[in-house]
């Protein structure tokens, strides 16, 4: 079982309606304990940009990749979880683009520097400048304000294209087919420009949804104290059969849908999260 940690702080903060196009929510995490605390990020499929304040933090892949973050990282969509490891000291704030919000700030300059080596565009990153701005503000809401402002000139419109697939809920039709349709394109055309800006195809992006309709119907029951019915499960998310399930707890998660329910059980009964 875990022990709580009351000096290490988390926070989600939510974003003015004016930005809701842009992002879903900022998340802050400070580590004011003695030691290092490591967490895991679920995969969101959204692009994220993280800042690193204090002491650098770390992030771990599933096949043990490790990141050091200095000041600033943008990652994204992210597919499979993680885990950020906080040293005493260290806090991180967390901007979650929504949809194609991303590529509406950076789009064209992506483009326009496919001819250089990525390393070197490190030498000219205007998130370094930001870093520097945003580590002079001592609270996580004056931080997110910053970032909000900064952003605001740089904000595009949505094309018709995105604003539908952004928009687009009726889970019983392909979007890709339907869009297409509305607007008089070829599918092929509405599945580049869903992997192009958005980063993801709607295939990628279904199987995901469906995984995370099984999640929250798992921690439904958790948090009613009833036992999970996993035919029930596998029915309302439209599995094939138990395997596929599994098979996409270990995709995005790395973990079975046992050790899932287990996890969730010791962390509710320890306090923590």
């Amino acid at each position: 079982m875990q022990e709580s940690q009351p000096e290490y702080h988390q926070l989600k903060i939510s974003v003015p309606q004016e930005f809701e196009t842009v992002f879903t929510h900022f998340y802050f995490a400070e580590n004011k304990s003695s030691c290092a605390v490591t967490k895991t990020l679920l995969p969101s499929y959204q692009t994220i940009m993280l800042f690193c304040f204090g002491t650098n933090a770390c992030m771990t892949t599933q096949e043990n990749t490790s990141v050091e973050v200095e000041q600033c990282v943008v990652l994204g969509p992210v597919r499979q979880a993680f885990d950020y490891t906080l040293p005493t000291g260290s806090s991180i704030l967390v901007a979650n683009f929504k949809n194609d919000a991303f590529y509406r700030f950076f789009g064209k300059a992506m483009i326009s520097h496919q001819g250089t080596h990525p390393d070197e565009l490190l030498k000219e990153n205007c998130f370094t400048e930001l870093w520097h701005q945003l580590s002079k503000f001592p609270s996580s809401q004056e931080k997110t304000n910053h970032i909000l402002e900064f952003c605001r000139p740089y904000v595009q419109e949505q094309d018709e294209t995105s604003r539908l697939l952004s928009n687009f809920e009726n889970l019983s039709l392909n979007p890709v087919k339907t869009i297409a349709e509305q607007t008089h394109q070829s599918e092929r055309n509405i599945q580049l420009k869903q992997k192009e800006q958005f980063g993801y195809s709607y295939k990628e992006l279904a199987r995901y949804s469906r995984f995370l309709k099984a999640i929250t119907l798992i921690e439904k029951e958790l948090e009613r104290g009833k036992k999970v019915e996993w035919f029930t499960v596998i029915d309302e998310c439209g599995y094939y059969d138990q395997s596929q399930l599994i098979h996409d707890f270990k995709h995005f998660i790395s973990i079975s849908p046992s050790q899932y329910i287990k996890f969730q059980k010791e962390i509710c009964r320890s306090g923590s999260d």
